[in-house]
């Protein structure tokens, strides 16, 4: 029995298994990962390393319709999702192959004696990635490239329901050149992965995922001693504060809300509208939510495929029923079909809700009403989560008050979907610590190294 298995969520049905790694497995895969390091991270020259990132990009936009279809069968993504995912992720890997110069050069610093000083940035060796389900690729390739530009060597666990993409992945780098034990696809149970992290050999981890896990992980991170980022859960706001554009304002929000079926961890979640476009807002984005196409996500008509498992539909649907059974107003969708569920509108939501403080993992957005500036900063930094936020106004001046205002690690103004490989990623509060993307995620785990010279 295993717990790593391809399960179609559109179908139920199984169609592959995989063992989870012996203990003599991962001792093995530590073992290749600390060797690997001696000449990854030690000696190889960072042109060399840029020369194989390169050649994985190029593998990624190769092989897309393969990778593509196979996230499609193992999380529900929409097809044409999917390939931008592998794309997406062909421009992560290439950017930091492309940067390797800043990402590995030093830093002069200004110095009051005399002679001079640098800060010289070293790898620091075997690293452990969890990664999850929602984005296989996207999420692997910002955490593996920047590390492996710098001189790391990877472990990567990724989440059970993706063991096909996970060995897809591990096989371009192979056949990109990279060398045996630079980066490794291991099938850990949680046991095991709480071992790894303990060991003497690895020096950091990273995990995306929900703030149960990091919490589980950061905990046994934080008694060894180890380096951990953390990219955990979002509930992100979405202000709309005034419009010229009704209509393309609800074309962004609902783009932001059903984006990956809902299942992003910085997807717009919460939408605070100000008063006098709240009703006008509501029934134009509940009509937008309700038109989404639900249906086969290999069809190319299709906005929202299945969630990524039955257990996760059902979780949603008691989420919403339990808001409307508190007093919420469901105002479109929340009938669940099997692994399906329908664009769904909340509205009337309150303090004493659970939906309050909830993350919706799935295409349900619930909307408040705002009665000027400072409520609507007010409700949407009323969340233990703080990872992105959007903000549409007319007003500039306005924009760059409310972003200084909100509580979250990203702030987009007047646009949507607009991640891209130079942007850090990252939040606060619940939503984690440390970035990702961007020349910040090939900071994370390094050792900033002083050398002064006298």
């Amino acid at each position: 029995m295993t717990d790593y298995a391809v399960t179609n969520p559109a179908t139920g049905e199984v169609l592959a298994t995989y063992p989870t790694a012996t203990d003599a497995e991962v001792q093995a895969a530590l073992a290749a990962a600390d060797e690997a390091f001696r000449t990854w991270g030690r000696t190889s020259a960072p042109a060399e390393r840029a020369d194989l990132l390169r050649k994985v990009a190029e593998l990624h936009r190769e092989r897309r319709d393969e990778l593509a279809a196979i996230i499609v069968r193992e999380m529900g993504k929409p097809l044409a999702a999917a390939e931008g995912e592998v794309d997406f992720a062909a421009d992560i890997t290439e950017y930091y192959a492309d940067h390797i110069d800043e990402i590995t050069g030093d830093t002069p610093l200004d110095i009051l004696g005399e002679g001079t000083a640098v800060i010289r940035r070293a790898p620091l060796g075997v690293l452990l990635g969890i990664m999850p389900w929602n984005f296989p690729y996207y999420q692997v390739a910002r955490f593996a490239a920047p590390n492996l530009a710098v001189g790391n060597t990877i472990l990567l666990k990724h989440a059970p329901q993706c063991p096909e993409s996970a060995a897809a992945i591990a096989q371009m780098y192979a056949d990109a050149g990279f060398p045996a034990g630079a980066y490794v696809d291991v099938r850990l149970t949680n046991d095991q992965a709480a071992e790894v992290i303990a060991d003497r050999r690895v020096q950091g981890v990273s995990v995306t995922g929900s703030e149960r896990a990091g919490a589980a992980v950061a905990e046994i991170a934080g008694r060894n001693l180890k380096k951990v980022v953390l990219e955990l859960g979002g509930s992100d706001p979405f202000l709309l504060l005034s419009t010229d554009d009704l209509d393309a304002a609800v074309r962004a929000a609902a783009e932001a809300r059903l984006d990956n079926n809902g299942q992003s961890c910085n997807g717009a979640k919460r939408f605070v509208v100000a008063s006098d476009l709240y009703d006008g807002f509501v029934e134009k984005f509940s009509a937008a939510m309700a038109d989404a196409t639900v249906g086969d996500p290999f069809d190319g008509d299709t906005v929202l495929g299945p969630l990524s498992s039955l257990a996760a539909a059902e979780r949603l649907a008691e989420q919403v029923d339990r808001a409307v059974a508190q007093g919420a107003t469901l105002v479109t969708g929340g009938v669940r079909d099997g692994a399906f569920y329908p664009g769904t509108v909340l509205t009337g939501v309150t303090p004493e809700m659970n939906a309050y403080r909830e993350e919706f993992f799935g295409p349900v957005g619930v909307v408040y009403r705002a009665e000027g500036e400072d409520e609507a900063v007010e409700i949407a930094n009323a969340t233990p989560f703080g990872l992105g936020s959007y903000v549409f106004t007319t007003d500039a001046e306005q924009a760059d008050r409310v972003a200084d205002r909100l509580d979250a690690g990203m702030v987009y103004v007047n646009v949507v979907l607009a991640d891209s490989p130079e942007l850090p990623f990252g939040g606060v509060k619940r939503s984690g610590t440390g970035r990702e993307m961007g020349l910040l995620a090939a900071d994370e785990f390094v050792n900033k190294k002083l050398v002064r010279v006298g």
